[in-house]
């Protein structure tokens, strides 16, 4: 289940909710003043938004955020067709002014860091062809764009960011100890400015469900260093992440946490993505582990 395809479902989830949550038409230019806003929601959970998610243009998606869901944080990943690593200090310097203007915070940086290939590893087959999100950075560049997480961490004023642990192995054994030590060193690098490094169980990646987050959350111990928990990739990978995935992790150690459904397609082994709920993902008893975890 590729990324891009998820983002059209998105859109196409947006699109239908029509008069319910969304304007029929949204315009490209909105001011704050032109449309009733929906009530602000009251939640135990920093509810958020991937913005690119809804819009490419960054004020029609903080107004989506703002006003038509009535949230009060967004996650951040492309801008204006831009990934977050390539903006320019102009176009961050509007970002943060549209922000300001919807009143909406940035719950953390959604970067590409350490998403490509293990050096002298077999190619992997989830490897993309072309850029994935506007993102096109090598191996040897991740120390650049480690550095770029740590600029744009501090210009949005959050304290976390989002990696991976590379492109998914046939046979991870051999090359598992130097990705944990990779790993870990980039977690110190951000610890040294403040910042928590929250990786994602990505099915495309080498940690893809909870049983395998539980293994790299052992193996580095780093206190910034914690889990973007995704239950929709963990089912995509094949494992059931509620309970079954979710009782293996260290709760404390979860640090952000990714909301989509999945469910076999019919007459295939393949999962496609639902609207949450709608799959076969426990939401409801996930969303109450979580809270009462704290």
């Amino acid at each position: 289940m590729a990324a891009l395809t998820r983002r059209h479902f998105v859109a196409k989830a947006c699109a239908a909710l029509g008069a319910a949550s969304l304007s029929a038409v949204v315009p490209d230019v909105i001011s704050a003043s032109e449309k009733s806003s929906a009530p602000r929601w009251t939640s135990p959970f920093r509810v958020a938004v991937i913005t690119d998610e809804t819009a490419q243009d960054f004020d029609k998606a903080c107004f989506i955020a703002a006003h038509e869901f009535g949230m009060q944080w967004v996650e951040v990943r492309e801008l204006w067709n831009k990934n977050l690593m390539n903006l320019t200090s102009a176009e961050i310097a509007e970002a943060q002014r549209i922000l300001k203007k919807y009143q909406l915070r940035v719950t953390d940086i959604a970067s590409p860091l350490f998403k490509v290939d293990w050096p002298g590893a077999p190619i992997s087959k989830f490897s993309p062809k072309g850029d994935q999100f506007n993102a096109n950075f090598g191996f040897d560049q991740q120390p650049q764009v480690l550095e770029k997480c740590v600029e744009a961490a501090k210009a949005f004023q959050t304290d976390r960011v989002r990696g991976f642990d590379f492109w998914r192995l046939e046979d991870q054994a051999p090359y598992r100890q130097a990705i944990n030590a990779k790993l870990a060193d980039a977690a110190r690098q951000l610890a040294k400015r403040n910042i928590i490094f929250v990786l994602e169980n990505e099915h495309a990646c080498n940690t893809a469900t909870g049983a395998e987050a539980a293994k790299v959350l052992g193996a580095i111990s780093a206190a910034n260093f914690m889990l973007n928990w995704d239950p929709g990739n963990a089912a995509a990978a094949g494992e059931i992440p509620y309970p079954n995935g979710y009782d293996l992790l260290p709760k404390h150690r979860i640090g952000h946490c990714h909301c989509k459904d999945a469910a076999k397609k019919p007459d295939s082994t393949s999962s496609e993505w639902m609207p949450v709920g709608k799959g076969t993902i426990d939401w409801v008893g996930q969303f109450r582990a979580l809270k009462q975890s704290g």
